[in-house]
């Protein structure tokens, strides 16, 4: 299979398009101001094509930030795209849809990845889709655009979740997650007076929230929205840890960017070699993939502010480059397989 990426940082779509020939899917990636007119112009353009979009950053070896970005499969893949709608209140009314698009796509383990572009409410997003990629064991990758929009073949959907099933007909491929954090001393906490619907952590053995990172850290309220660069909490997931950012202080307690649940069990954490596990998470995709086609990832936002503030984005996206045809977009939460995590990279390989 091979991958496109194009793009225009005016927002020109021919301009993005430019080159683009037989696509068998294709992802947009707008901005706020132009995303329902580029969704438009986009099924006007390659009429049937399956397609996925939403609002956000996109990036090959360089970042779009305002304009428009496209990033295509072609010459080798066999794609149904479509949405599921009301995921605030019920994604499980749909699920009859990604049922038949599993079946239609025919893939397996091996050869099938699931992509996604959420509009919100992620972990039951991720809990409903993953019901059905799991009877195959199929992986997922994605992540949460902006503004509460997404597309699914020429259509805008609010409260919906958009998703494109992908089987490589030449070969394997394999999603990964990079995390470039590790737990911090021997700190760990029991949540409590916690909010499921505003993803509030009110304390944190037994002590307001707020008090204790600012504690530890040493730092004063207003650098605590910046500090998570560098110190989010992760939430222990058996021999996993999920990356848990701070949104915002909300009095004594701390939003986050996901959901926390009284009696969870958190660490905290702290920034690792950034440099190095990329490097390490290069080397592993070359080693199980000595020829790679594609490599389709998604960065958080957080993630993308660090990198940028420590002038390694550039560098970022030219290491990931080495691998080949590399593309993605930067979200506010990123999906691996039944996971909603943050500050993290999820992707998918294509042999």
């Amino acid at each position: 299979m091979k991958q496109f990426f194009g793009m225009s940082q005016r927002g020109d779509l021919k301009e993005a398009v430019r080159g683009l020939m037989k696509p068998q899917l294709i992802m947009l990636l707008s901005n706020g101001e132009q995303f329902e007119s580029h969704v438009k112009e986009l099924e006007a353009l390659y009429p049937g094509v399956p397609s996925i979009g939403c609002i956000g950053m996109s990036y090959d070896t360089k970042i779009v930030e305002k304009g428009v970005g496209i990033i295509a499969f072609s010459d080798g893949v066999s794609v149904a795209a479509n949405v599921l709608e009301q995921v605030s209140t019920m994604p499980v009314k749909y699920i009859e849809r990604l049922e038949q698009d599993v079946k239609s796509v025919n893939g397996s383990k091996e050869n099938t990845v699931c992509i996604d572009f959420c509009a919100g409410n992620d972990a039951c997003v991720l809990t409903t889709i993953y019901s059905v990629l799991k009877r195959k064991n199929i992986s997922l990758v994605g992540g949460t655009g902006d503004a509460g929009k997404v597309s699914a073949n020429g259509r805008i959907y609010e409260d919906a979740v958009a998703y494109a099933v992908v089987r490589n007909q030449n070969g394997r491929v394999k999603a990964y997650k990079e995390n470039i954090y590790h737990q911090m001393k021997d700190y760990r906490f029991i949540a409590s007076r916690t909010d499921k619907a505003k993803y509030i952590i009110g304390a944190l053995n037994g002590r307001p929230a707020k008090q204790v990172y600012q504690e530890i850290l040493g730092v004063t309220e207003q650098e605590i929205t910046t500090q998570t660069f560098k110190n989010p909490f992760g939430k222990l997931n058996g021999d996993d840890t999920c990356i848990v950012s701070i949104k915002e202080v909300n009095g004594d307690a701390l939003t986050c960017f996901r959901q926390v649940n009284d009696s969870d069990v958190l660490v905290l954490l702290e920034l690792g070699d950034y440099k190095e596990t990329v490097r390490n998470t290069i080397r592993m995709i070359q080693q199980d993939f000595p020829r790679v086609s594609a490599v389709f990832s998604v960065n958080c936002l957080f993630r993308y502010l660090l990198f940028s503030q420590n002038h390694y984005m550039e560098e970022y996206l030219k290491e990931m480059g080495r691998l080949g045809s590399h593309a993605g977009f930067v979200g506010y939460g990123e999906h691996y397989n039944n996971r909603f995590v943050n500050q993290s990279m999820t992707c998918v390989v294509f042999e």
